[in-house]
């Protein structure tokens, strides 16, 4: 009985973890408004920080920060990259549209996965997942103002999709290639190639920067970065990856809930209707493709 108690607690504490986890991670979408940088530079400087807090976590919890080949090294290189490209163009995203549009366009990437994975098997995707990604469709389609790139509010849509493409790349790539690795491990070695394949580019942004905006980094990179992804890693010991997944689809509706509070930043009709189509979307891809696996 007292096993079964203290079982109930642990998933309790690790559901605990995992939605504070995913809350700070909707919280990284406001620094695109509140940082003074573009969204190259915000994402350099994130990953540095976020690169050395990991490297120390992993430290002190696995012994071990070294890859096991080269192989997994060059994977790990691609990932970064990736993963480079997926957050450049999620903070740009945000800052031509709106934090609500940029994440909401962001979250097409489950329908993306899920019509990619059965190409990559060669096998068709079931004709329910065609229905959603017309779902996404859609919603992307409402939330679009005009169809013209003189809007910089489109471009920010089309960043945000851009964005949600590189996502599902990385994500399809680490499960096939790099899962043997914890997920704190994992971020650890992207933030790392991130920081290296954006400071060429970047690094004179920081030669002349107040130390308010330094503080704001620090705080992107290590609350809202290095420690999501560390309650995340943990919370998944205790609760199954579906239940991550699925948390992981409010992440949209925090970011709009701390814009719409810290920034006056309201999401308009289109924004809501649109996002809800694509975030139903979302979800019933996490629920439907576990079923299936």
């Amino acid at each position: 009985m007292s096993q079964q108690l203290n079982s109930a607690a642990q998933r309790k504490s690790a559901l605990l973890q995992v939605h504070l986890g995913v809350l700070l991670l909707g919280g990284t979408a406001l620094f695109s408004k509140i940082i003074p940088l573009d969204g190259a530079a915000i994402s350099f400087a994130r990953a540095c920080v976020a690169a050395l807090v990991l490297t120390l976590l992993v430290k002190v919890t696995e012994g071990r920060v070294r890859l096991n080949s080269l192989r997994d090294y060059r994977n790990g290189i691609i990932l970064g990259v990736l993963m480079a490209v997926h957050w450049v163009t999620y903070f740009y995203a945000m800052q031509f549209s709106t934090v609500a549009t940029g994440m909401i366009a962001l979250y097409t990437y489950p329908v993306m996965i899920v019509l990619i994975e059965p190409l990559l098997n060669k096998q068709l995707p079931h004709k329910l997942d065609f229905m959603m990604a017309l779902f996404v469709l859609a919603g992307v389609g409402l939330m679009v103002p005009e169809l013209s790139l003189e809007s910089e509010y489109t471009v920010g849509i089309l960043l945000g999709v851009l964005s949600a493409v590189f996502f599902a790349a990385r994500n399809i790539m680490s499960h096939r290639v790099f899962s043997h690795y914890s997920g704190m491990k994992n971020m650890m070695f992207q933030s790392s190639i991130i920081a290296c394949v954006l400071l060429p580019f970047e690094y004179h942004h920081f030669a002349e920067l107040p130390l308010s905006t330094f503080a704001w980094i620090i705080l992107l990179g290590v609350l809202f970065t290095a420690l999501p992804h560390s309650l995340i890693v943990n919370g998944l010991r205790s609760i199954k990856a579906k239940t991550m997944s699925l948390v992981s689809c409010l992440s949209p509706f925090y970011g709009t809930i701390f814009a719409a509070v810290l920034l006056t930043e309201y999401p308009s009709w289109q924004t809501l209707v649109g996002g809800t189509l694509v975030v139903s979307a979302a979800v019933y891809e996490t629920l439907s493709g576990h079923k299936r696996g």
